[in-house]
């Protein structure tokens, strides 16, 4: 995933951070198991919630509730941690606007 700051995180660049976290979560299918446990959803319904803003900021919200994921993601993306928080805004305001 390219660099992002926190300048330049758009509702675009929001919602690609939060599906690219979900392709993360997906890899490890421990992971997954625990997220889809959490989220009530199946393999099935999970591509369908992704396109929705509330469910991307739940997403997010559900990585920084784990800060060993948390930093997992953000190695990953080669972000900080705190753009990850600063996605989960975007989208709630995304959200909101809806």
């Amino acid at each position: 995933m390219a660099r992002l700051r926190d300048d330049r995180l758009d509702r675009e660049a929001a919602e690609k951070l939060a599906i690219s976290i979900i392709a993360m979560i997906a890899e490890e299918p421990e992971t997954l198991g625990r997220f889809l446990a959490a989220t009530g959803l199946g393999p099935a319904n999970l591509r369908q919630a992704a396109h929705e803003p509330r469910f991307l900021a739940a997403v997010i919200e559900y990585v920084l509730a784990d800060e060993s994921l948390l930093l997992m993601v953000a190695e990953r993306c080669r972000i900080r941690p705190t753009l990850i928080a600063a996605a989960r805004a975007r989208l709630d305001a995304a959200a909101d606007e809806e």
